[in-house]
């Protein structure tokens, strides 16, 4: 018996030590190992929309505090508005409007977590799992809150501004962790409320969330990765942790201890459960990950930009690091995000000569067939609410919609908007490759009788005749 309880006990310390080990040697850029490098056109917008997001932290963008006037690459003429804390009244965080004419953009930047601001914690407090239903999937309730809010208070101002200029300018909501979850919201709500922009196309529109945070359900991730755009430098702890943000920021000051218990909590939760769970957050769309590190070496190395739409694996490994808070700070992400373009520019300027390191899936497609790929395998996982056509809509998705744009474009915005919030309560009609809801079948065919048994319409109509 003592020998038996010997070799139990040298089991467990065995395994034990092995995980421990498989999880404090694993990195960041383990997750991204697989995907394509990304190209420079397409990577491009990015350094630049953190300048435009670093220019929200100054006071006075005219004698600048923290960067020469010339660094953020702005012309304080086309900046249209800059909002604050005292006039968003903690509905949303500070946010700023800015048209960009050499590259033809209306740019609506919105700055991340005040760490020392309440009305940013209540921001993230307002939801529980599964509080929000929103287009078919789940999303941050605060965050969609603050979303619907800030488009409401701005529809007019972008719908001047694209008018204005000819109606061809590009539509892009830019933000950094908090604000990129209310931008990528507010991005789902513009493509299918258009309307309220004057009409803007969903191939005018789109995002780029830094260092996003986990604020919508996974078919929503995928659906809208065509428009969406996330970005992520190398060991970010807050695209991988799948806890609650309200739940992250409460233990801010204790961060590398919860990242360790979460760690050890999602070993023991099996892949599939969490791609069952339909209220299960992810960083939203298409994702742009930013290697610059490497196991056992010290130091960042020249950094490099892999893209996917991946529907498993997900970030879903928290990684524990001494860079995991530091990667989250958009000042890395910009410096680092101008230094994979230039390096991206010179590759593709040049010839490669070597084959790489590393055996990747090769770009042989468009963005547009890697978007219906992803969808297809979102598809054949069976991920709850998933669909396989996105921009395919249901006559009564149409009427619905309609409805709303006329709402809305009468003068009542409020009102329209908030429609859209109660509506976001109900799970939206099927579509496309989604599941039939049965309650919506027998509630279109049958009614209850006197008795309270159901009748089809057609014999209830000749009963009372």
């Amino acid at each position: 018996m003592p020998i038996f309880c010997c070799g139990v006990e040298c089991v467990v310390a065995f395994g034990f030590l092995r995980w421990a080990w498989k999880r404090c040697t694993y990195i960041g850029a383990y997750d991204s190992a697989t995907w394509p490098e990304a190209t420079a056109a397409e990577f491009s917008p990015v350094p630049r929309l953190c300048r435009i997001i670093l220019a929200i932290y100054e006071e006075d963008l005219g004698s600048p505090r923290y960067r020469p006037a010339d660094w953020y690459g702005m012309n304080l003429e086309w900046v249209i508005k800059r909002v604050t804390y005292q006039q968003t009244m903690g509905r949303s965080p500070p946010y700023l409007i800015y048209i960009d004419h050499i590259n033809r953009e209306i740019v609506l930047a919105i700055r991340g977590l005040n760490l020392v601001n309440q009305d940013d914690y209540k921001l993230l407090l307002d939801n529980r799992l599964g509080m929000q239903k929103f287009d078919g999937g789940y999303v941050h309730h605060g965050l969609l809150k603050s979303a619907i809010w800030l488009l409401r208070r701005e529809s007019e101002t972008l719908k001047n501004l694209w008018v204005e200029n000819g109606s061809c300018y590009k539509m892009v909501f830019t933000g950094h962790s908090l604000g990129s979850g209310v931008a990528a919201l507010l991005t789902v709500i513009a493509v299918n409320h258009g309307a309220c922009l004057g009409g803007v196309p969903r191939s005018k529109i789109s995002c780029y969330a830094m260092a996003p945070a986990r604020c919508m359900s996974l078919n929503l991730a995928v659906k809208y990765a065509d428009v969406i755009n996330s970005v992520v430098l190398q060991d970010d702890f807050l695209p991988r942790t799948a806890t609650p943000l309200e739940d992250i920021f409460k233990s801010v000051f204790c961060l590398p201890c919860l990242l360790f218990l979460l760690c050890l909590r999602d070993t023991f939760i099996p892949e599939r459960r969490k791609l069952g769970d339909p209220r299960r957050l992810y960083a939203p769309g298409r994702m742009y990950h930013i290697v610059d590190r490497k196991f056992c070496r010290c130091g960042r190395y020249p950094p490099e930009v892999r893209t996917a739409i991946p529907v498993e694996e997900r970030f879903e490994h928290i990684v524990l690091s001494c860079s995991t808070t530091s990667d989250h700070a958009i000042f890395w992400i910009e410096r680092e995000a101008e230094t994979a373009l230039e390096i991206l520019k010179e590759n593709n300027s040049g010839t490669l000569t070597t084959a790489p390191e590393v055996q990747r899936i090769e770009r042989l497609y468009s963005l547009e067939k890697e978007h219906k790929d992803a969808l297809e395998r979102a598809v054949s996982l069976d991920i709850p609410h998933v669909v396989s056509d996105p921009q395919k809509k249901t006559l009564k998705e149409e009427e619905e919609e309609e409805e709303k744009e006329e709402g809305f474009s009468s003068g009542d915005k409020e009102g329209g908007f908030q429609n859209e919030s109660k509506d976001a309560q109900r799970p939206s009609s099927s579509s496309v490759g989604e599941r039939i809801d049965w309650n919506d079948v027998v509630h279109m065919l049958f009614d209850k009788n006197e008795c309270g048994k159901l009748q089809l319409k057609r014999d209830v109509a000749a009963a009372s005749k």
